[in-house]
């Protein structure tokens, strides 16, 4: 049990270092949800400590995310007149995205020459995980490998996402919550909160929207690549 607390001290404490040192500094590649997970996998290989024992007190963190998105909904009940204005644009802009990123996911591993596998694996990555993997298990993926897939595809957008908002100045709050919502999932909320309320509610809609667009359509966009 001491075990285990100190595993989920040392998790919060990883965390909230990372974090003061990005507020310091600001920079792409220090953003907690990057170092965070690497300092401790890396504290985790070095110790010789097997997973199972490290999730006994740090999984416990995970079980705090179901609340966390429930929390999401006083951001949204805050912003909800933005939300209803632009909720055409919102859905629009949202279903084109996750439809594209599903295509040429499964596109480029067709072209590539990848197994059916990998690429049913790889096609639904820029859902949310859950849904992600439910997905993958239903077409005939890995569901292990849409997981990597899917957190990858998360940190990646959420470090190229500033470059883009930046290269293009997109200024509009609702522009930079889709864009992050519906490429990063999760991790997109974070950095989109960064921006603003309004871009972190656009956010949370566009990664659950993201979710349910991809979930319905998958089956059928799937057999263009069979």
């Amino acid at each position: 049990m001491m075990n285990a607390i100190l595993w989920l001290l040392g998790t919060i404490i990883v965390y909230w270092a990372s974090k003061r040192l990005y507020r310091t500094y600001k920079k792409m590649y220090l953003t907690p949800l990057l170092v965070t997970p690497m300092v401790v996998i890396a504290v985790i290989e070095l110790s010789g400590v097997s997973y199972n024992t490290y999730d006994k007190g740090a999984g416990w963190l995970t079980d705090l995310v179901e609340p966390a998105t429930i929390a999401l909904a006083v951001i949204l009940y805050k912003n909800w007149e933005q939300l209803k204005k632009n909720a055409w644009t919102i859905i629009i802009c949202v279903g084109c995205g996750a439809i594209a990123a599903f295509v040429t996911s499964a596109g480029l591993s067709y072209l590539l020459g990848l197994s059916p596998e990998i690429m049913d694996s790889l096609a639904p990555r820029s859902a949310t995980t859950p849904i992600a993997i439910s997905i993958s298990s239903n077409i005939g993926g890995i569901p292990t490998i849409t997981a990597v897939a899917t957190i990858f595809t998360g940190l990646l957008s959420m470090i190229v996402g500033p470059l883009i908002v930046k290269w293009l100045r997109i200024q509009h709050p609702i522009a930079r919550g889709v864009l992050f919502g519906t490429s990063a999932h999760s991790a997109g909320i974070s950095k989109a909160m960064e921006y603003g309320d309004v871009s972190g509610s656009i956010a949370a809609i566009a990664m659950m929207a993201t979710a349910f667009i991809t979930l319905a359509a998958a089956p059928w966009l799937i057999l263009m690549f069979q």
